[in-house]
């Protein structure tokens, strides 16, 4: 049974909001937002937004900030950078909101995670660590935090 082919302009938004995320992918420690992601694809914020969700199940926003704590959790890793250098490198600009967004998807603060995980993953080869390390999508974070050791 086949699926009727998906009209072209359908498809023509998929590769808009392929590029959106890529975009975000690529830039995620600039400060991004929707209308600026929206403008280089030429739709409107809203409507990025909706395709954005339906394609992908979070808002652009939510993608980028999950890319932004990814990345945070490699730098809070390595071990040599305060929690606020490690905000600000990432593209944050509010501290409070780095560290309510890093908890929800991590289940720990950045502070107890630096802590722990720098330890835990020592000799661990990089791309091991960030599998094993991966935060939780869509602000799931496990109500009992694993223990990475």
């Amino acid at each position: 049974m086949t699926h009727p082919p998906a009209p072209p302009h359908h498809l023509r938004d998929l590769a808009r909001l392929r590029r959106v995320r890529d975009r975000i992918d690529r830039e995620y420690a600039r400060p991004l937002n929707v209308e600026a992601l929206a403008h280089g694809v030429h739709m409107s914020a809203g409507h990025l937004s909706r395709q954005f969700r339906l394609a992908f199940g979070e808002s652009p926003y939510a993608y980028l900030m999950t890319r932004r704590i990814e990345r945070a959790m490699a730098l809070l890793r390595r071990g040599d950078l305060s929690v606020t250098e490690v905000c600000y490198a990432v593209g944050c600009a509010s501290l409070g909101t780095f560290t309510t967004r890093f908890t929800e998807l991590v289940g720990v603060s950045p502070g107890v995670y630096r802590r722990e995980a720098a330890q835990a993953t020592r000799g661990m080869p990089a791309c091991v660590a960030r599998q094993v390390t991966r935060p939780v999508r869509n602000r799931e974070a496990p109500t009992d935090a694993p223990d990475l050791a």
